[in-house]
């Protein structure tokens, strides 16, 4: 049952960041992304390998959009701190789906093929219902470009953070069986 909270509530995340992105606010998202991340913290047997996956997602994240948005490619509503970078907000919801990667998404730590489909196909759906459901961001014409952009960041970056989030289980494992001998 924890899996379909888990997800459940990332989608509540989701939907709170891009709604209140579409209307200009960039806080409410990252404070929605940072209290699913604190929760999931709260309840990690992993906490260590679960800070390490977040500090990855941070970085693809930053790389990922803040290259669409250095470009051009992409314009994020809500762009704090800068037009410039990807925004707060979505840096927040990177974190935030990072963290099912340790439980309700955990099968693609083993299938990185999986794993960069799911991105390349997943991602510019989600971005699309953002853009077109919410206003949250928009895409330079022809919109293809920058979706295809953002499929190829996220085929490349999912499968790299589902390593680390098998990694830093793993090594999570490893130091604590050490722990008990």
């Amino acid at each position: 049952m924890s899996v379909w909270i888990e997800f459940l509530g990332y989608q509540a995340v989701w939907f709170a960041a891009v709604i209140a992105a579409g209307n200009g606010r960039w806080w409410p998202g990252a404070l929605a992304a940072a209290l699913f991340v604190a929760v999931q913290l709260a309840v990690s047997p992993r906490r260590s390998a679960l800070f390490k996956l977040l500090a990855a997602a941070l970085l693809a994240g930053a790389i990922v959009d803040g290259a669409l948005a250095l470009s051009g490619l992409a314009r994020y509503a809500a762009a704090w701190p800068s037009p410039q970078f990807a925004p707060l907000w979505i840096l927040g919801l990177w974190c935030a789906f990072a963290t099912t990667l340790m439980r309700s998404l955990r099968s693609l730590q083993r299938r990185p093929a999986l794993a960069a489909l799911l991105g390349l196909i997943g991602a510019p759906l989600a971005y699309s219902g953002a853009a077109r459901g919410f206003d949250a961001v928009a895409f330079a014409e022809p919109a293809w470009h920058g979706l295809l952009a953002l499929a190829l960041g996220w085929a490349a970056a999912l499968p790299w953070l589902a390593r680390v989030g098998r990694d830093g289980a793993r090594g999570a494992s490893v130091a604590a069986s050490g722990a008990g001998a």
